[in-house]
């Protein structure tokens, strides 16, 4: 993959044979550097009600009007529950946001003897010092040359640009900041609660796509929990979040771009799409079919990038694969287990081989990348309660998850 610009789309990956909900660090087999296309690789299944999972620790639920800053996080969340937008306009949301996201441009290699990869892609600032949250895949040029000899460059809406470093990745939630000095008069986004998202709800897309920098678009939430699959890392565990889909358009280059609701809060990063197929090797565009990470998911993994620290993420300890391609599954839909690790949470709790699992909570589990999401979605030490078959009979056992802090 050496070439001095970047394909203007990502090919779809090809669907993995297995998921894990044992992640571990590492980096994802991607290519490019906007939103990740996915093809056929999207789950469809239905799974809904995911919604609920995305009550992170870190976040209360605070009054309305008020907003919550978890401890040592430069994070402030807001929380306006369900009421309605102040303006509702999305002239006023524009106005309120655009300061808040930049294009990053990234170059790696030496692009002038052809030997060089470059890209972009969006960002979005999360506080005056500087910290910009995108995707992993815009910064990370999918782990093919060496992090060091990576430019980036984030330019801002007034026209201002500025070197950027990172700070921290994590790819298993396709998260990354990055960080820019000597920048005076930045606007922070203000960081919402996607948890409070309704369907039919009205959002709007800010990013850069095609390097078009300072695009918005609008449309509303066409979907909730969607389970969105998107690479796997040289472990074989699954990068899948719970995604918000939404009709805004997006294409390549929107990818850690903003998506905010109608107040012009952060609700989620733009990070895939969907496309019809492609025209001589291109990408057809948007057909209505965005996919953003929750903010909820997201803000965890930001307060221990920035501190330093290695992400975390909740741990069955199970390899599982779709239901419906396991050979004698004791039903058709659902994450049906392969390999239980050994005192693992499952293990704790009597979950064995050949047993499919077709619920965490009131969450619907349809197959593997729907578990390996829905897990995303809580927080190490949450207490769940898994619902799954045994030959003839339907079972549920409650359990603490794990945490892969201490996998290697």
């Amino acid at each position: 993959m050496s070439q001095a610009t970047p394909p203007p789309f990502l090919p779809p990956p090809p669907p993995p044979s297995s998921s894990s909900t044992a992640p571990r660090t590492g980096r994802l087999r991607k290519s490019g550097f906007a939103a990740v296309v996915l093809g056929g690789a999207l789950v469809v299944g239905g799974a809904a009600g995911l919604g609920g999972a995305a009550a992170w620790t870190a976040i209360d639920d605070d009054a309305a009007t008020g907003g919550h800053q978890s401890g040592g996080s430069s994070v402030t969340v807001a929380d306006t529950g369900d009421r309605p937008a102040a303006d509702g306009s999305v002239e006023s949301v524009a106005a309120a946001v655009l300061p808040s996201v930049v294009k990053l441009d990234v170059t790696a290699g030496s692009a002038e003897s052809g030997s060089g990869e470059g890209g972009s892609g969006s960002g979005v600032v999360l506080n005056r010092d500087g910290l910009i949250l995108t995707n992993d895949h815009v910064v990370s040029l999918a782990g093919a040359v060496d992090p060091e000899d990576t430019t980036i460059t984030a330019s801002f809406n007034d026209g201002t640009r500025a070197k950027a470093t990172v700070v921290g990745t994590d790819p298993l939630t396709d998260t990354a900041l990055v960080r820019v000095s000597d920048v005076d008069g930045l606007t922070p986004i203000t960081v919402g609660k996607s948890a409070n998202l309704d369907v039919g709800e009205q959002v709007v897309a800010i990013g850069s796509p095609f390097g078009l920098d300072s695009t918005v678009t609008s449309g509303i939430v066409s979907a909730l929990d969607r389970p969105v699959g998107v690479g796997q890392d040289e472990a074989g565990n699954t990068t899948a979040y719970p995604a918000i889909q939404t009709d805004a358009a997006i294409n390549p280059g929107n990818s850690g771009g903003a998506l905010v609701d109608m107040d012009g809060n952060l609700v989620g990063i733009n990070a895939s799409i969907r496309t019809a197929g492609s025209v001589d090797g291109s990408a057809s565009g948007s057909i209505g079919l965005g996919f953003a990470i929750p903010v909820d998911e997201i803000v965890p993994i930001v307060d221990e990038l920035e501190a330093g620290k290695p992400a975390t993420h909740a741990r069955l300890g199970i390899e599982v694969t779709d239901a419906s391609a396991q050979s004698g599954a004791a039903v058709a839909e659902g994450a049906a287990v392969r390999n239980v690790s050994a005192d693992s949470a499952a293990d704790d709790a009597g979950l064995a081989d050949g047993d499919v699992i077709t619920a965490i909570d009131d969450h619907q589990i349809t197959g593997a990348d729907a578990l390996v999401a829905t897990v995303r979605a809580y927080r190490p030490g949450d207490t769940v309660t898994v619902t799954y078959q045994r030959g003839d009979e339907e079972r549920s056992t409650e359990l603490e998850l794990g945490s892969d802090a201490t996998t290697s």
